[in-house]
């Protein structure tokens, strides 16, 4: 894991001399995680380098749940009875409500969503019509002929 070779790393350097703020510059560490290091180190040896993740609170939705939600995600809105194709926090939110009697808050949706690979963003706007082969040609050839020139 990346942590502990940091953290090894640190100990190795500290061996050679060098001062908890030089270690820190080097492995990208604030000099008090570096003393916290080498304390833990003396007292546990290796075993105190090892990082303890912190899993926090477990998810509501089993791993079953999750892998049904994406399923549902990528059906679309419409296909779960939303007037639009536009997923939005609240609707995710009332779906798993609705689907799984689990209730989220809306602002924590964009968690679960990143835990499962999605990212939040905003849909574009624009014309269905809307020819990018003649908007670029237009850039490439009008623009420059129309477009103010510095005195």
């Amino acid at each position: 894991m990346e942590l502990e070779r940091r953290r090894r790393r640190a100990i190795e350097l500290l061996d050679r001399g060098l001062t908890p703020s030089e270690v820190g510059d080097r492995v990208g560490a604030d000099p008090s995680s570096v003393r916290r290091w080498r304390q833990s180190y003396r007292r546990k040896g290796a075993r105190g380098l090892e990082s303890k993740p912190h899993p926090g609170r477990p998810s509501r939705l089993t791993s079953r749940q999750k892998r049904s939600l994406e399923r549902r995600l990528l059906k679309g809105a419409r296909a779960d009875g939303f007037d639009s194709d536009l997923w939005t926090c609240p609707r995710i939110a009332e779906l798993i409500e609705y689907h799984y009697g689990v209730q989220y808050h809306v602002d924590h949706i964009p968690r679960l969503l990143a835990s499962l690979g999605w990212s939040c963003q905003r849909p574009e706007k624009r014309a269905i019509e809307r020819d990018e082969q003649a908007i670029a040609e237009w850039v490439k050839k009008d623009w420059p002929r129309i477009k103010k020139r510095g005195a």
